[in-house]
């Protein structure tokens, strides 16, 4: 079955950007675009180097209970702009409903304008499997044991 996800547009949101689409057949993710507030619509949002701001999407959503949304990064923009997301997955849980926003990063050199109605993430629908967490007395051994960062090689 194919979990629906509900949508619904800001009052303010501009209604000729597109809801998040699959580019491709085999995509895994949607790619969600900026819905700048109409004071920003002309300029864009400017990101000067290393600056950090969420990004208006327009939306708020109604995921079903048993899944989640996540939100990440363009490959694209990354590579040949240094955007990122600072938070690297954002999720967003079944029970909110308040604004989508996304929060990007510029690692690069320059400024990076951000345009109204670019694509400017993607995002992955996924099941959710919630654990029960529980005291023991002690963990069972395994061949890593307590190795950490690093430990089964290099990086």
């Amino acid at each position: 079955m194919v979990p629906v996800i509900g949508i619904l547009r800001e009052d303010w949101a501009d209604p000729e950007v597109a809801l998040p689409g699959y580019e491709t057949a085999g995509a895994a993710g949607a790619d969600i675009r900026a819905n700048l507030r109409p004071e920003d619509r002309e300029a864009g949002v400017v990101l000067p180097p290393l600056g950090r701001a969420v990004l208006p999407t327009g939306l708020r959503v109604e995921i079903p209970p048993g899944y989640e949304m996540q939100i990440r990064p363009r490959s694209g923009l990354a590579l040949k702009h240094g955007i990122g997301m600072p938070n690297s997955i954002g999720t967003i849980d079944s029970d909110y409903r308040g604004p989508v926003g996304v929060l990007l990063v510029n690692l690069g050199a320059e400024p990076f304008r951000v345009a109204h109605g670019e694509r400017i993430a993607q995002i992955v629908v996924a099941p959710v499997v919630q654990a029960r967490f529980e005291t023991v007395a002690g963990l069972s051994d395994t061949a890593r044991g307590t190795g950490g960062f690093g430990s089964t090689g290099r990086g």
